[in-house]
């Protein structure tokens, strides 16, 4: 099969599609016949040896984690689930930007969403759900998510919003008119933002969610006076020291599930940015590496 792979950590110049071997499911895992893989900033950050310490990775490697596609193989113990069902889900840390790729966690993709969208959702919103869910009930509170235009912000606004809450979202002004079309209201990020949700939030901000690691986490906390009132999927190096909610990501397929049901319901619709084809692998990490990406971006197999 073809596939995108690294040798050696580096740059986007370490990156190549090549023939390789087709990989096999093994016990509860899939494989897939890939349609698109998507692009996270966890991608980059592999492949360039950032974080090998903590997410360390045999060489050489096929970048990505999440996908969509069409079953084409079931490892042992799989059920609910038949060979041509298309699906989206998530694999390891790396494998899914190949023709074929394995998948441990998954659920049905909606038919609404197309191939890209699909496989924009996987990470994005099991991270968001795993981060709104850290901070309780969302009916009738007012939650304020930092770096809202992002993949998973984005996603976590539209969870949010289904699950009744009244959403504040940090972004660029260019992603103003984005967050309004999604029904999130719009502010900047940055010095004075306490002033700014004076006035958007009278009765104050319940809850924070904060995406984007961009320093800000103890502003956040100040907003809020309380520390157990916000989470972070992205600052893990102040979480601990301020006591604020960490949620990471996970291959749960009960949070794929409540995706794809939000999907279904036209409740959350992934929103990519921009598509790749599998021989500008390199192209598609430069533009993730380079920051202040609306949504998602995938590779299309």
């Amino acid at each position: 099969m073809r596939a995108a792979r690294f040798h050696e950590y580096g740059d986007t110049g370490t990156l190549v599609v090549e023939e390789v071997p087709a990989p096999h499911p093994g016990p509860g895992e899939i494989r897939i016949r890939v349609a698109a893989a998507g692009v996270n900033p966890v991608d980059w950050k592999v492949r360039s040896g950032a974080v090998h310490e903590v997410l360390p990775v045999d060489l050489p490697a096929i970048p990505g984690r999440d996908a969509a596609g069409v079953v084409d193989e079931l490892g042992d113990d799989v059920r609910g689930v038949r060979v041509g069902d298309r699906v989206f889900g998530l694999g390891g840390v790396t494998g899914a930007t190949a023709e074929l790729a394995v998948l441990s966690a998954w659920a049905p993709a909606p038919e609404a969403w197309s191939d890209e969208q699909a496989a924009a959702a996987g990470l994005a919103s099991v991270t968001a759900l795993n981060g709104l869910k850290a901070l309780g009930p969302l009916k009738g509170r007012t939650l304020l998510i930092e770096g809202a235009a992002g993949g998973v912000g984005s996603a976590a606004v539209e969870i949010a919003l289904a699950e009744g809450a009244t959403v504040i979202g940090t972004a660029s002004e260019r992603n103003h008119p984005f967050l309004t079309s999604l029904g999130a209201v719009p502010t900047t990020y940055g010095t004075g933002l306490g002033e700014r949700l004076a006035g958007l939030a009278p009765g104050g901000i319940d809850l924070v969610l904060d995406t984007a690691a961009s320093g800000s986490l103890a502003d956040l906390v100040a907003i809020t006076g309380d520390p157990l009132r916000v989470a972070t999927v992205a600052d893990y190096a102040n979480a601990h020291r301020l006591g604020v909610h960490l949620a990471n990501a996970a291959n749960d397929p009960a949070l794929l599930e409540q995706a794809a049901e939000l999907g279904r319901r036209g409740r959350y619709t992934p929103y990519v940015e921009r598509s790749f084809d599998l021989g500008e692998i390199a192209e598609a990490h430069a533009h993730s590496e380079r920051g202040r990406v609306r949504g998602k971006i995938v590779v299309v197999i």
